[in-house]
């Protein structure tokens, strides 16, 4: 059995042709952390930062990437916490480009083991449009894409189903096959529902875990 059927919890004989891989934290490293080390004391960092803050960054965060711009997300973002915040808020978009640390470690051995076994790969990004085309620009690695669906693009964020049965409309045009199709996302939310779907799905923990599991066949 190949590998990856295994690792896809598969009991067929049928072997993965392509690969579909989340974006954030399997695929790109990034630590907003960085864009703001430097420019403000790390206690003014943590409270912008704060993932309890419900009008925070995370949420911000996840409205770039359901497609808002950036005056819209300051504007509401100076709403809720005032201007002198919010202009922190406006010094990371200035320099997010510096979050963008690297490909997940271990994650771009990954691609070029997968890229010589002939498995086409694709992605679904949660992310704004201008993020990820930075990333392409600074992660090399991600190259071996054939081909990726933009939350922001789309006005739709994952997990919802939408995007899934979107990415088998797309990417089928450019040679992607469902039927052998694996999902590896961080979220189990987006595994289940790639399963529901006709996707097989693995949780991503990180490439070392992928290939113990891997190796273990």
């Amino acid at each position: 059995m190949n590998c990856l059927d295994a690792l896809a919890g598969s009991h067929t004989n049928s072997r993965v042709t392509d690969v579909v891989f989340g974006w954030y934290g399997v695929l790109v490293d990034r630590r907003p952390r960085l864009a703001l080390e430097g420019q403000y004391p790390s206690g003014v960092i943590d409270m912008v930062l704060d993932p309890a803050d419900p009008w925070g960054f995370d949420y911000y965060d996840a409205m770039m990437a359901c497609g808002w711009g950036e005056e819209r997300v300051l504007a509401d973002y100076e709403r809720h916490h005032g201007p002198a915040v919010a202009w922190v808020l406006r010094v990371y978009l200035e320099r997010r480009h510096l979050a963008l640390h690297d490909v997940m470690p271990g994650v771009g051995a990954v691609l070029q083991d997968l890229s010589s076994q002939g498995i086409r790969m694709w992605a679904l990004a949660n992310a704004a449009e201008s993020d990820y085309d930075m990333a392409l620009e600074q992660l090399p690695e991600l190259n071996a894409l054939s081909g990726s669906i933009i939350s922001a693009r789309e006005r739709l964020r994952m997990p919802d189903p939408a995007l899934i049965r979107l990415a088998n409309k797309r990417f089928t045009q450019l040679g992607f096959n469902p039927g052998t199709a694996l999902f590896v996302d961080s979220d189990a939310r987006g595994i289940a529902i790639a399963r529901q779907l006709g996707w097989r799905g693995a949780l991503f923990q990180n490439a070392e875990q992928l290939r113990n599991e891997w190796a273990n066949v």
